[in-house]
């Protein structure tokens, strides 16, 4: 690509709407994480303070992402994929178990959850294969072969640990990007008839049995109020007590009472619209239209295509984890473990959307410098 003159450079504007935008989710995510431990003792009740740390390692390792053009990362997509692949391998073997799942892995006081980072490497993997295939009108069966493999073997470790939640999103945002790039019709309808055939299958032989019963409870909540039904039964109720104006802040029954399971991390949208109502659910999803926006603005906007097939990863990331989130806690979607992005407790998903927010920026502001 060619270089711009120095005059062309200096006119670059730096466009900060995804900071911005992000910096208030942050803000407003460490605040409702206060109120939501408000009440706790121990541990807990610290874990808005681990959130602050966890922001501020973010905003470095994002400014010194920031810092690399993003055209330079397309050269390490593979070596961060398979990196990725050793880690979630390493989870497997060493990682640390809670609660019967093994899904993170030690470092003296810190832990990390390398499922989350792979969220964002299959995007960038991705890009970096269809951007080096340039010149396909249509993709059929024979030419996604690889990225299907790509995308597989991730899922497939993921689950292992079992993390359903983890690998739906990485499935979603990695069809969301297979299809951007124009599927062939005819591959589109033979999926469909596949999937149609192996959700019966995979439902009866590969899901676990508590996975199952949580579709049963999502078709009825009542079926089993004080055991599967119980988690769904309580965020409705919760999200539903919020009315229109809220609770107020830091008087959400359901939060403060312990009623409410997970109310640090999945379920922290129920705690947020218990205690600010309708009002704060359009507040909140104001700010999320806006990064979602905007990340398809740098998506359309970009003069390559690994940029613009990695930004629309980006935002494909950020919309299924918004789309699935909020559905299962207010009852519209199964209960999958999928956490809220700058809303809910968790180190390693601070950082992953941090870091997917520098890319974001570095694409919409680095696009045209070589």
């Amino acid at each position: 690509m060619p270089s711009l003159t120095n005059e062309e450079v200096g006119s670059q504007k730096f466009d900060p709407t995804v900071v911005w935008v992000s910096a208030c989710l942050i803000i407003l995510g460490i605040v409702n994480l206060y109120s939501a431990t408000f009440a706790s003792r121990g541990v807990e009740a610290q874990f808005w303070k681990q959130q602050a740390v966890w922001s501020l390692l973010g905003l470095v390792g994002g400014i010194m992402l920031y810092l690399v053009h993003y055209r330079v990362l397309e050269r390490f997509a593979y070596f961060a994929y398979a990196a990725n692949l050793l880690l979630l391998v390493a989870v497997l073997l060493v990682g640390k178990s809670v609660l019967g799942a093994k899904r993170w892995l030690g470092f003296g006081p810190f832990t990390i959850q390398p499922s989350e980072f792979m969220k964002i490497t299959i995007a960038w993997t991705l890009a970096k294969y269809f951007h080096d295939d340039q010149f396909r009108e249509h993709y059929d069966l024979k030419n996604l072969l690889i990225p299907v493999l790509l995308v597989l073997i991730p899922v497939l470790l993921v689950m292992a640990q079992p993390d359903l939640g983890t690998a739906m999103i990485i499935l979603a945002v990695s069809s969301s990007i297979i299809l951007f790039v124009k599927v062939s019709p005819r591959l589109l309808i033979g999926i469909a008839i596949l999937g149609a055939i192996l959700l019966p299958i995979a439902y009866k032989f590969v899901l676990k049995d508590y996975q199952r019963q949580r579709i049963i409870t999502f078709i009825n909540p009542q079926s089993d109020p004080r055991g599967a039904g119980y988690n769904s039964i309580q965020s409705m109720i919760a999200v539903g007590s919020g009315q229109f104006i809220g609770k107020g802040y830091k008087k959400g029954t359901q939060s403060q009472l312990n009623f409410l399971p997970e109310h640090h991390t999945d379920f922290i949208f129920s705690v947020y619209s218990e205690e600010h109502g309708f009002i704060g659910f359009i507040l909140l999803i104001v700010l999320y239209l806006l990064l979602l926006a905007n990340a398809m603005k740098i998506a359309y906007g970009s003069n390559d295509k690994f940029g613009m097939l990695f930004a629309f990863g980006v935002g494909s990331l950020f919309f299924w984890h918004i789309f699935i989130n909020i559905g299962m806690t207010t009852g519209i979607m199964p209960i999958v473990g999928v956490p809220l992005p700058f809303m809910s407790y968790g180190g390693s998903f601070m950082l992953s959307c941090l870091f997917a927010v520098s890319i974001l920026a570095n694409i919409a502001n680095k696009k045209s410098m070589f």
